[in-house]
């Protein structure tokens, strides 16, 4: 992922339901892509890692 560059999934639809994020070096940011200026979460790598790593899991 490129540093600082907000960007969407692959898997978004083209209905602009979907998150962006982006990734700071220091910390994972994402925010919503239909109000960019409504906040942002932050996530250090390590936990971004966690959740992205157990979303990933087979349910």
């Amino acid at each position: 992922m490129e540093r600082n560059a907000w960007r969407t999934s692959s898997r978004s639809g083209s209905n602009g339901q979907c998150v962006e994020v982006r990734d700071r070096g220091v910390g994972v940011d994402i925010r919503d892509s239909k109000a960019p200026d409504a906040g942002v979460l932050s996530f250090a790598p390590a936990a971004w890692a966690a959740f992205i790593s157990s979303a990933k899991q087979p349910r």
